[in-house]
């Protein structure tokens, strides 16, 4: 049976830094909180007896980092796989900017619309296209399915949205910094268990193999 677990990566601002947009050119390393973060959910692994069979994760720092630790606390063998496709979106102008920044040139209902409703800023220089992370979202999902015992996913929030519809969850796509989602393989398909799970509290049940 395949287990399927999604990461968003942890912290990327120290305490007192101004929290800017962090997209695929802003390739920020983990803060001392994302480190911790990324501990606690190594940890919640092995207490909920899901250690990942393979770990995949985006190709920037933040994730990188994130998966390594992960790997390190759960003693997964093998290598980390890098997969391209999980890597966050480019948010173009809005890239290292804050909130104040872009509402002062976008307007506040454009941030509000992405974040609350998955609605992207009409005209804004995001890429690459919705149609092309749908299909990355898709080819990922596919791939990862046909493993066998725990897979484990490590990606932004950005990307982690297009899994929120791919996979059938309802309700908030937004996943907190280290905060996980889970699914399982079952006999009628895909099964969505938990979305915007902090691992601190320790993982929801799943179904063993």
């Amino acid at each position: 049976m395949t287990r399927l677990i999604l990461a968003r990566h942890g912290n990327t601002f120290e305490p007192g830094e101004t929290p800017v947009w962090v997209g695929a050119n802003e390739d920020l390393p983990l803060a001392r909180k994302g480190l911790e973060q990324a501990q606690a959910l190594g940890r919640a692994l092995c207490d909920a007896d899901a250690r990942p069979a393979h770990i995949i994760s985006g190709p920037l720092k933040r994730t990188r980092r994130a998966a390594e630790i992960v790997q390190s606390l759960t003693e997964t063998g093998g290598t980390i796989e890098i997969d391209e496709r999980l890597k966050e979106i480019d948010y173009g102008s809005w890239g290292g900017r804050s909130d104040d920044e872009i509402t002062a040139s976008w307007g506040e209902v454009a941030i509000t619309n992405w974040r609350e409703k998955n609605i992207r800023p009409e005209g804004a220089d995001w890429s690459p296209a919705e149609c092309e992370i749908e299909s990355h979202v898709d080819a990922v999902l596919g791939d990862a399915l046909k493993r066998d015992g725990v897979v484990l996913i490590v990606t932004s929030n950005g990307i982690l949205r297009y899994f929120h519809k791919a996979m059938g969850f309802q309700g908030d796509a937004k996943v907190k910094t280290g905060h996980v989602c889970g699914a399982q393989i079952v006999e009628t398909g895909l099964e969505p268990l938990f979305w915007n799970h902090d691992p601190v509290a320790g993982l929801p049940p799943m179904a063993k193999p």
